[in-house]
């Protein structure tokens, strides 16, 4: 794959992606073909910043933050308990953007 088209989707996404991840990613698409990377560049990712803000304002708190994530049952499991009675909102706002991330490179992997 061109190293300038990789180079720019690492700019747009990386802010999608634990930093762990970065390199690994690059090193990926730098090796897949033109065929997966129109599939790639459609991706539509999750913005670890508005998942927190959603999960400090009131919806978090009622598991809207991670049905936005894609944790179906786990969005219900919160709404039910009202949060897990307001601690499981707490550790949300420490873990939900890691948990984001964790969502966007498993949707990229899912095409890599």
């Amino acid at each position: 794959m061109d190293t300038q088209k990789v180079d720019l989707f690492m700019m747009i996404n990386g802010k999608y992606f634990k930093a762990e991840h970065l390199n690994y990613i690059r090193e990926k698409l730098l090796n897949i073909d033109e065929t997966k990377w129109n599939r790639i560049m459609a991706l539509d990712f999750k913005d670890p910043n508005s998942i927190m803000l959603v999960s400090l304002i009131g919806p978090g708190a009622l598991g809207v933050d991670r049905f936005l994530i894609g944790e179906t049952g786990t969005g219900v499991a919160k709404l039910l308990t009202c949060g897990g009675f307001g601690i499981w909102t707490i550790i949300d706002w420490f873990i939900i953007m890691d948990l984001t991330r964790d969502k966007n490179m498993e949707k990229l992997q899912a095409y890599l």
